[in-house]
């Protein structure tokens, strides 16, 4: 029987992170972990130098094919991105 304050253990990792202002941090560093898995392994092997800084996701691109492909699926990439952490923490995509 669960009680009315009882949390899951998410929850509470999550109000702790929230309380120590952590959150957004561990949510870019969640980010950059899964970018082979959100972006597919050909892409992610392609890409180099990723971080994010003041909600903008900086990619490192050697390939002029790779970095027009991402260009034209900046708004999806964002998309996808956010939805996985389900908070926005990409607003603008930087391909350097």
């Amino acid at each position: 029987m669960k009680r009315t304050n009882d949390k899951t253990l998410k929850e509470a990792i999550m109000q702790y992170l929230d309380v120590r202002k952590m959150r957004r941090k561990f949510d870019e560093t969640a980010l950059i972990a899964a970018w082979p898995e959100l972006m597919g392994q050909a892409i992610a092997n392609r890409t180099t130098k990723l971080y994010i800084r003041d909600k903008r996701l900086y990619i490192g691109v050697e390939s002029a094919v790779i970095k027009q492909e991402l260009m034209m699926m900046r708004q999806q990439i964002i998309g996808k991105l956010n939805e996985h952490v389900g908070a926005v923490v990409v607003e603008a995509l930087v391909i350097l």
